[in-house]
């Protein structure tokens, strides 16, 4: 037996809430040698619970999806379980959806239109430790980075507020409830609580109002228009 022969399949999830894309793509993967899909889900709030329950070796992740969007999942996905590998399979490539992938850890980037080929060379790829992207994504990035970077605003927030406790403030201040903003960051709404109990006690707010009106005096995000 040859050594490619006797390699074990990568084990893969495939994530993405739209159900015919998501049964199309598993059923691509089944036909592909080297891949083992051994789950799906329909949200990124579903993926991360079944990495756990799972561990694959890597996900193929969408990114625009309801409850938890595959930015996040992949962020969760990374820090809790590193053994696991991501690789984003979306229908978009602009900037806003590229980088924030790329930073939240996905070690991979492939738009719909890959065959089945490139998306093998990807997971071998991120499984190998180095990255799986598309061209016309390594196009993207090469342009990016030749690019001189423009002045940069500070990048520390007001009155010690951590990252989360920051994003949490302008959820409020967008007008999301507690319950949707435990939905949209994937976490319990205890642990939302927290975050706004901290933030309070940071910046001596007392009511949501106030917390508001602080996100609009710092910068943080605008009052509605009209």
């Amino acid at each position: 037996m040859t050594e490619e022969a006797g390699k074990k399949p990568a084990r893969v999830i495939v994530v993405d809430d739209q159900t015919v894309v998501r049964e199309g793509i598993v059923m691509l993967l089944g036909l592909l040698p080297g891949i083992e899909v051994v789950g799906a889900a329909g949200d990124g709030e579903e993926a991360v619970r079944l990495v756990a329950e799972l561990a694959p070796d890597v996900v193929l992740m969408d990114l625009r999806m309801p409850r938890c969007d595959g930015v996040e999942a992949t962020r969760r996905i990374r820090a809790e379980h590193p053994g696991t590998q991501v690789v984003v399979l979306t229908t978009f490539a602009d900037d806003d959806s590229l980088f924030p992938a790329l930073k939240a850890g996905a070690r991979g980037y492939l738009t719909k239109d890959a065959g089945g080929e490139e998306i093998v060379r990807a997971v071998e790829s991120v499984l190998s430790g180095h990255a799986g992207l598309s061209p016309s994504v390594q196009r993207r990035l090469l342009e990016r980075l030749s690019q001189p970077e423009p002045p940069s605003a500070p990048e520390e927030a007001p009155d010690g507020l951590t990252a989360r406790e920051t994003e949490v403030l302008v959820l409020i201040a967008e007008g999301f409830t507690n319950q949707e903003i435990a939905r949209k960051l994937c976490v319990s709404t205890a642990t939302v609580k927290t975050h706004i109990n901290n933030l309070f006690a940071k910046t001596g707010l007392k009511d949501r109002a106030q917390a508001v009106r602080y996100a609009y005096a710092k910068g943080l995000a605008r009052p509605p228009a009209g």
